[in-house]
């Protein structure tokens, strides 16, 4: 049965995006080299895209990725020069080769021991949260350096510097404990949360919302959860993702992003807002809290409210403020304007959002939030700017759509504020 080259490439494409992550954690198990996995998987695809035109797409392709990157890593170890110092890992390789026939649907899950490893200190921060997003999250390199504002070129040489980094000092592919658990586990949160932002809000393309991506943050933290049941902020970031993914079939109509005031709240998904809810009060009580159970708690109040106009957001302003005093920074100093604006009055919070200008001046939802404060506050003229500010920052098609229609309505208002 033969396969068209496109349905071959879609194939592999889907395939990558789902377990690309699970791949190279089950061979970098096996191999012991987190480079040589990704060369081997590598392999593996070009072998793919050669044979599956003529043999057809096999069933299970994962396993048929897995099978395959695993004799290509063997025939690079029989050949190699120190054959002896290989003999532990072609006795892995080889056992996993007979086992293949009986198992080729089931690959060991080693991911959370993945993210450890492209976690570890011996890693710059933005190189760990990076480097996992390509490796767990399957993102590309040019969706990476949208993320961190880089240039694809320069993103691609950090994450090709990290991992030989990893495979010369030998980064050992291991969940840490102790102390060294202590110290990576801010890391991973930061990933994980990282992964579910870019499937949630995808940074661009016709998919707004890429729920492979949001599936795998979940499953993820659940996995967190487990290694680290007495960590309230590790609950805290399941909580989050739970109670921020319920509003998922609501926050997108006609191809265009619907704001949280107009969505319909019948879409959201009540029995993931109550697990959120259930999970955040447990990590609470611990009495330790931390801007993940913050911001869990401030959509929390966002979830328990029946209406828009129902929303605490006198309560939100105040929990903003708590993580402004625990967890500075001026993403929070912005969210904190926006809920000020309609607690208090979008005057009020224009007055806020002018010391982030310089810091945010590329920021897409800064420009998006002010034009909305303008236009509220009735300063049109102004509000027209900042909306075309936001649309030339945009790169997501839904958002793209969103702001054109804001823009229009601008545009059929006054151009100065009514006396």
């Amino acid at each position: 049965m033969t396969a068209a080259p496109d349905a071959v490439h879609t194939a592999i494409d889907y395939t990558l995006r789902q377990d690309r992550g699970r791949l190279i954690a089950a061979l970098t198990a096996a191999i012991g080299d987190f480079e040589l996995a990704e060369e081997c998987l590598q392999d593996a695809i070009e072998a793919a895209l050669e044979k599956w035109p003529g043999s057809g797409i096999p069933k299970s392709r994962r396993g048929w990725l897995l099978q395959v990157a695993r004799r290509k890593a063997l025939d690079r170890f029989r050949r190699a020069k120190n054959l002896k110092e290989k003999s532990a890992q072609i006795a892995v390789l080889e056992q996993a080769e007979a086992d293949a026939p009986a198992n080729t649907h089931d690959i060991p899950d080693h991911r959370l021991r993945l993210i450890f490893t492209c976690c570890h200190p011996a890693l710059d921060e933005k190189t760990r949260v990076a480097l996992t997003l390509r490796t767990l999250g399957g993102l590309t390199t040019e969706e990476i350096a949208r993320a961190f504002l880089d240039k694809p070129a320069t993103m691609g040489q950090r994450l090709a510097r990290a991992r030989s980094k990893i495979s010369k000092a030998g980064i050992p592919f291991e969940i840490p404990d102790g102390e060294a658990l202590e110290e990576r586990i801010n890391s991973v949160l930061s990933v994980i949360y990282l992964i579910f932002n870019e499937g949630y809000a995808a940074s661009s393309g016709d998919t707004p919302i890429r729920i492979d991506l949001c599936e795998e943050a979940i499953f993820l933290a659940r996995l967190m959860v487990q290694l680290c049941p007495d960590a309230p902020e590790v609950a805290g970031l399941l909580a989050l993702i739970l109670l921020t993914h319920s509003r998922n079939k609501a926050r997108y109509r006609d191809g265009a992003y619907v704001p949280l005031n107009e969505q319909n709240r019948d879409l959201w998904d009540h029995k993931r807002i109550a697990e959120g809810q259930s999970i955040l009060e447990a990590a609470m009580k611990r009495g330790q809290v931390g801007p993940y159970q913050l911001q869990a708690a401030i959509t929390a109040l966002h979830c328990e409210a029946a209406s828009a106009n129902g929303t605490d957001w006198p309560q939100i302003a105040a929990l903003y403020r708590l993580m402004e005093q625990i967890a500075p920074s001026d993403i929070v100093r912005l969210n904190l304007a926006v809920a000020v604006s309609y607690a208090e009055g979008a005057e009020e919070a224009l007055e806020l959002m002018e010391p982030l200008a310089r810091s945010l001046g590329k920021y897409q939802p800064y420009f998006a939030a002010k034009a909305d404060m303008l236009r509220r506050a009735g300063q049109f003229g102004q509000a027209r700017v900042a909306y075309e500010s936001a649309l030339a920052l945009t790169t997501s098609q839904a958002d793209r759509s969103f702001l054109h229609d804001r823009l229009a309505v601008v545009n059929d208002l006054p151009k100065k504020r009514p006396s």
